[in-house]
């Protein structure tokens, strides 16, 4: 059991990092906390009580009090990020220890036990404002997708942004070959197929292939073409907590792996070519996606049958219109030379992924 108990007073700790405080002499509580910071991979400061001005209380991301120790911090400045810790179910007596203590949080151990390790792993983490997360599908197939999101990627990289490229298609061929990375040392979807729980932000990053100054979470070219939709939402999770950027290339199916994945993301780009037998195949996979993603515009890419421009496009779906994708020249070439979409941030390709961010960056939408 969790329940939150809200206040306003600032703590001077907010922003910080590193493993949290814990104040109690119940040795067993105290083994279960401890085991706790262990899993998520914190190294927790322990008193019995309130350490001196200027010690732990005040500075500590979060502080976890065991209910034994709850009247001895009674007098304590109040602060946020403190959590009350009991083990007893049926004691109503713990909420009004937390009210006197100023906790924002009551925790009943052991059904507690996972909210209370992905708290301690977003602190020791250091956890800010989530990545924009962006998803790129295809209207139909060969849409251009796939180039699109590599080509958002790097040049949102390139502008300096922690950026994470994340290949959701295990049938694509892997967004490391178009990058040019297939050899890449690095972790693939397959590693992590078996994930539970929690992903931590950092870990999943460094075990990622760097390429072109972004991470790259791609398939492999092995047999295993599903990962659980629970570990699947947990490295999505884990991609976003470090902030930044997150361009997602999706299949155009939605399986219950890809719903975890439309839930999370702020924006969807429908690539649909301007013509109309790609515009009768994109209105079906809006119609599915849309269930999901709540935001998804469409981006237009020509050139342009009889009677239809970019504008025609998005009223024939009914949905927002982001923008005209540029065609350009001698892409196929560059990319077999090892040069990513939008590579050398010149072109018209490069200048329409930077307007993208910049606006995106500034609150402004898409253009």
């Amino acid at each position: 059991m969790a329940g939150a108990i809200t206040h306003d007073r600032p703590s001077a700790a907010e922003g910080r990092q590193g493993g949290p405080l814990i104040l109690t002499e119940d040795a067993d509580l105290l083994d279960d906390l401890l085991r706790l910071c262990a899993a998520a991979g914190a190294r927790p400061e322990v008193h019995h009580g309130v350490p001196e001005r200027g010690g732990g209380w005040d500075t500590a991301s979060l502080v976890l009090v065991g209910d034994d120790a709850a009247r001895r911090v009674r007098g304590a400045a109040r602060r946020r990020g403190v959590v009350l810790v009991g083990r007893d179910q049926d004691d109503s007596g713990v909420w009004r220890r937390a009210v006197e203590i100023g906790a924002d949080h009551v925790l009943v151990l052991p059904d507690g036990e996972q909210w209370l390790v992905d708290r301690i792993a977003d602190v020791a983490e250091g956890v800010g404002p989530p990545a924009l997360t962006v998803g790129v599908i295809g209207g139909r197939g060969g849409a251009g997708s796939s180039t699109l999101a590599c080509a958002l990627a790097v040049t949102s990289a390139r502008q300096g942004r922690r950026t994470l490229l994340v290949d959701a298609d295990p049938l694509g061929g892997g967004l490391d070959v178009l990058l040019g990375g297939e050899t890449a040392e690095g972790l693939r979807w397959p590693a992590f197929a078996a994930s539970r729980g929690r992903v931590g932000g950092g870990a999943l990053e460094e075990s990622l292939p760097s390429l072109h100054a972004l991470r790259v979470l791609s398939w492999d070219r092995g047999d295993c073409v599903t990962v659980a939709p629970e570990a699947v939402r947990a490295v999505l999770a884990a991609a976003r907590r470090r902030g930044g950027a997150v361009v997602v290339d999706l299949p155009r199916r939605v399986d219950e792996g890809v719903a975890q994945i439309l839930a999370q993301l702020d924006l969807g780009l429908l690539v649909v070519p301007a013509e109309l037998r790609a515009v009768a195949a994109a209105g079906r996979v809006a119609s599915v996606v849309g269930m999901v993603l709540r935001d998804l515009r469409v981006a237009v890419r020509g050139p342009y049958a009889p009677g239809l421009d970019d504008r025609e496009v998005a009223r024939l779906l009914g949905l927002p219109l982001m923008g005209e994708v540029p065609v350009e020249s001698g892409l196929s070439a560059a990319q077999d030379r090892g040069s990513p979409p939008a590579g050398d941030g010149r072109g018209p390709l490069a200048r329409f992924c930077s307007t993208f961010w910049e606006r995106a960056a500034a609150g402004e939408g898409a253009p």
